[in-house]
């Protein structure tokens, strides 16, 4: 499958704003084929849909609703220039075409984002219309054909290559290949930018001009002169003399939390409002600029690096907030390694954006935690592509290698198990996705078999109507998560002790199910794919009980001085 990035550059912004990121962002790396054509097309129709949705919501023509939608669009990453520029490019076809009643799958064929070879089962993921499918796209063609307006190329070319969004597309494919910070002026891995892999992913700096300051340091001569290790604490007690950070620091064992992941573990989110004309306003898309700059990923609100209050109302917190509350020396130490698409295989691709130095820096809490791709992939017959029980040794003891090299000693590093994900199927194929509440013409099932058909799916296995695929896939993911187990209880590390926890989710289910909600209400309804805010702070609200009453040692000692260091230092410099 093409990267991500391969894939955003031949899929028009606007597209990619409502679809390519809902389906291929968050499955790049994953063996086989490309299949941009896909893609595209699944951008076409998701777009295609909400034009014609916001039209019928709002009782208006197919032209003012696409006005409407450019108008919803910040002026940020000229995300409004570019929809006006792909209206005016594309939009009189779009028009005529729905004025004849054409549905979305017939207007994206016609207009050949979706191209099928002749041998391929027809992918629509609306009803197919009532006269033959190959009629009705011949008298779509008809009135293209017509169409004085078609000056577009029909193999629409890169959006970036337009002068106003190179520079843009350029920061965004620097930051999503090699996984540090963009803007990182002192080349020390942290940086003062929240987004392009900044402080949204690993402790702000708080001071970019110097290498030698960085979270998760140990103190340099007890940050008598300067915070060296940016968590807030520096300077000397006027009353005796004694710097700061020995008083309060020294001695409580300060250590840092670090996510290896994947796009579960970054928390990859897909705002509903943005697919759902009847609550579309002005406010739904004011956090696009910076979702896209986060590569639609959110590990800020994650449930092991979020720093930030939740959204969802729950008061269940990340595990950094949970490390920082134990001990405000913890403050600002996390960094979320994680790639939409990680697996075990391709982790050795990233991991060196990792920062730890075994001489200068804090222990950390290292949480391995590849929960999906290993198993899942949008291959018609994905089997053949899951990583076997053998492989999956070989690549996680080369990790844990990598781990002991640069992880200062005494650290903890903890392999999280994959899940049984037949739970997506069960709880969800018979609800309406978001595209289909407005009419109640696309449930849960027709959207899988689309993205199946078009073999984009993010997890063909689990997002399967084929219940013996199902189970297969289960399986296999029980074996490597067996696996992980095998390896945390028979091999042993000189710089870290190793846990094995599993990913049980059906506790996080009975749990939400006790507090009166419902399964369905745990999942993303955008992709239908990923564990969303709830569950993921739920799980965390697992993993640290888990930690403190099996392995307490983990999490070091409960700081004395907290509340004198917020007398002194109040939030210690925020974030």
């Amino acid at each position: 499958m093409k990267s991500s990035w391969e894939v955003l550059k031949a899929t028009p912004l606007f597209l990619l704003l409502l679809s390519h990121l809902l389906v291929s962002v968050p499955y790049k790396n994953q063996p086989g084929a490309s299949h941009s054509d896909g893609y595209n097309c699944v951008g076409c129709v998701v777009v295609v849909s909400v034009i014609e949705q916001l039209a019928e919501v709002h009782n208006s023509s197919v032209q003012e609703a696409m006005e409407r939608l450019c108008s919803y669009m910040p002026e940020k990453l000229f995300l409004k220039t570019t929809c006006h520029f792909l209206i005016q490019m594309f939009g009189s076809d779009i028009i005529k075409l729905l004025d004849e009643a054409m549905n979305a799958d017939v207007v994206c064929h016609a207009l050949e984002f979706c191209k099928q070879d002749a041998v391929q089962p027809q992918c629509h993921l609306y009803p197919l219309p009532q006269e033959p499918w190959k009629f009705t796209l011949e008298k779509a063609r008809r009135i293209l054909r017509r169409s004085s307006t078609m000056k577009y190329p029909r193999n629409v070319s890169s959006i970036c290559s337009l002068p106003l969004l190179a520079k843009i597309c350029r920061k965004i494919e620097s930051s999503m290949k090699k996984d540090v910070p963009f803007k990182d002026g002192d080349s020390d891995k942290y940086s003062v930018f929240p987004t392009l892999r900044g402080y949204h992913w690993r402790g702000r700096d708080c001071n970019d001009s110097d290498k030698t300051v960085y979270p998760g340091r140990r103190p340099d001569n007890w940050d008598v002169h300067q915070d060296s290790n940016c968590n807030g604490i520096w300077g000397i007690d006027p009353k005796d003399g004694i710097p700061y950070e020995k008083k309060f620091c020294e001695g409580s064992q300060p250590r840092g939390i670090i996510l290896l992941a994947d796009s579960a573990g970054a928390h990859f989110h897909i705002p509903p409002e943005w697919l759902t004309a009847s609550q579309m306003s002005l406010n739904s898309f004011l956090n696009l600029p910076s979702a896209l700059t986060d590569e639609l990923d959110w590990p800020q609100l994650s449930g092991v690096t979020g720093f930030l209050d939740s959204t969802s109302r729950i008061e269940e917190k990340s595990i950094y907030h949970r490390l920082r509350k134990r001990n405000h020396c913890n403050h600002r130490d996390y960094q979320s390694i994680s790639r939409n698409g990680a697996s075990s295989r391709n982790l050795k691709n990233f991991i060196e954006s990792l920062s730890r130095s075994q001489a200068l820096d804090q222990p950390a809490i290292v949480i391995y935690a590849m929960i999906g791709n290993d198993v899942c992939n949008g291959k018609a017959d994905p089997v053949p592509e899951m990583t076997t029980p053998e492989q999956m040794y070989s690549n996680v003891m080369q990790t844990l290698k990598y781990l002991n090299s640069h992880l200062p000693n005494g650290s903890y590093v903890i392999l999280y198990g994959l899940p049984d994900g037949t739970f997506l199927w069960d709880n969800l194929h018979n609800r309406y996705h978001p595209l289909g509440q407005l009419n109640k013409d696309v449930t849960y099932e027709r959207f899988f078999s689309f993205l199946s058909c078009l073999q984009v799916s993010p997890c063909n296995g689990w997002m399967s109507s084929n219940k013996t695929l199902r189970t297969l896939t289960s399986q296999r993911a029980e074996q490597l998560s067996n696996t992980l187990k095998k390896i945390a209880t028979t091999e042993a590390f000189t710089n870290f002790d190793l846990f094995y926890m599993d990913f049980a989710f059906h506790e996080i289910i009975e749990e939400w199910q006790r507090r009166g909600g419902q399964p369905w209400q745990l999942i993303e309804p955008v992709d239908g794919f990923h564990p969303n805010e709830v569950a993921s702070l739920l799980m965390a609200e697992r993993v640290w009980k888990k930690i403190q009453f099996q392995w307490p040692h983990v999490l070091g000692k409960e700081n004395p001085f907290n509340s004198q260091i917020e007398e002194v230092f109040g939030d210690q410099g925020g974030h």
